[in-house]
């Protein structure tokens, strides 16, 4: 009899310290609600590209201290054509991280090592825009100027691609345009309107810019 009540007693012991200890951990993984956790402080740049809309947000993430130490003598510029991010660089350090809008597969962006060979702050398409006719309807919205006439008394307009910076010389740049969250353009790095006069500002002719 005694053994069985020094058995029970053992037993009874292992089950509360078992049950102290479950009580004691930390949930790790999904909430209770079920959505994923971001374990990363908040406003870092881990807990950024940890959210489920990265790398498909229109967000920006940007070191504002380090953006105050970068120039166009530290900067220079990386684009990930797989993401469709761009990233502003002080040397090795991320300065900052945005949606860009990369060529379609039948005009697609260059891949290598760029440098910048021209900045326009003003700057329009000679090829592409859109074609009016004579009682200035727009007859083509996406008009090739080199391909498309132009009727007779019509006229065409370039597109706007303003805050241009060249990275080659038979026409492909990083300038402001609409930017879709997947390839969309003439094989021209488009790149949101808020972000690329600062990008701009960062940046000089001759700056690196590396596609991948």
């Amino acid at each position: 009899m005694k053994i069985h009540r020094s058995l029970f007693r053992s037993v009874a012991v292992l089950v509360a310290l078992f049950l102290a200890s479950c009580a004691n951990q930390k949930t790790v993984g999904p909430a209770t609600s079920g959505k994923p956790v971001n374990p990363h402080p908040p406003g870092t740049y881990e807990h950024f590209k940890a959210e489920p809309s990265y790398p498909k947000t229109h967000n920006v993430w940007k070191n504002d201290e380090l953006l105050g130490q970068t120039h166009n003598g530290n900067s220079h510029i990386k684009i990930n054509l797989a993401t469709q991010r761009g990233m502003l660089m002080n040397n090795g350090e991320l300065v900052m991280d945005y949606p860009i809008c990369s060529g379609v597969k039948s005009r697609p962006t260059p891949t290598g090592t760029f440098y910048i060979l021209e900045k326009i702050v003003d700057k329009s398409s000679n090829r592409y825009g859109k074609m009016y006719d004579a009682a200035g309807n727009i007859i083509n919205g996406d008009a090739d100027a080199f391909s498309d006439p132009i009727p007779e008394g019509g006229r065409f307009e370039g597109a706007p691609m303003k805050y241009w910076m060249r990275l080659t010389n038979d026409g492909v740049g990083h300038h402001i345009g609409p930017v879709k969250r997947y390839p969309a353009s003439h094989a021209c790095i488009r790149g949101p309107r808020p972000v690329m006069p600062l990008v701009y500002s960062k940046v000089k002719v001759g700056t690196r810019v590396d596609i991948e």
